[in-house]
């Protein structure tokens, strides 16, 4: 089960500056120059996927790049908590997962319920809507939503994200057999779910 999901996302650079940039006169907020460019390039490298990784959990556009930003505002002010650079896109990840979380949970408008204002679904191929109007797809994606969490983390990064069960592992801060166990009770759930209708 792989589903394509690209988002047709330029990542906003300059968004991202003046984020910091507010984040450093409305809290004070240490961010070096260093760190800074540490982001920015992360940002370059990671935004889109992490993008399309928050795009999974919230329907909204908007919102997902919201979170992105956010990640990368949190990854900016505790960068000194990052023993090694090559550990910084497994940290984005486990925040995206989070802040995904949160929005649901705080049960912010999604497009299922309202339409974007001016925004088109920017999900599946030439940024085209695809995604949302495949029945088959949309059931997946619904059913993937309703697993408990750790399962729902574990099926997105492997089947979505193609990431092996060692990234996996190192995202989500689990053992390797506990990714596997994980993906193993999420699709016996998925195969009942979507085997009954």
């Amino acid at each position: 089960m792989v589903i394509s999901v690209a988002v047709s996302l330029a990542p906003d650079v300059g968004r991202l500056l003046a984020a910091i940039d507010a984040a450093r006169t409305g809290d004070g907020a240490a961010i070096s120059p260093r760190t800074e460019a540490l982001v920015v390039e992360l940002f370059r490298s990671e935004g889109r996927a992490l993008v399309r990784l928050a795009r999974l959990f919230v329907d909204d556009r908007d919102a997902a790049e919201d979170i992105v930003q956010e990640a990368f505002l949190r990854l900016a002010r505790h960068a000194g908590r990052i023993e090694a650079a090559d550990r910084a896109p497994a940290y984005l990840r486990s925040i995206v997962l989070n802040l995904a979380r949160d929005h649901n949970r705080r049960g912010l408008v999604s497009l299922r319920h309202h339409a974007a204002a001016g925004r088109e679904v920017d999900v599946v191929d030439r940024a085209a809507d695809d995604l949302v109007r495949d029945e088959d797809q949309r059931r997946v994606l619904d059913a993937v939503r309703r697993l408990p969490t750790r399962q729902r983390d574990c099926v997105a990064l492997r089947y979505f994200e193609e990431m092996s069960i060692a990234q996996i592992a190192e995202t989500l801060d689990l053992s390797a057999n506990s990714v596997k166990t994980h993906l193993q009770r999420a699709m016996a759930a998925l195969d009942r779910t979507l085997g009954a209708t």
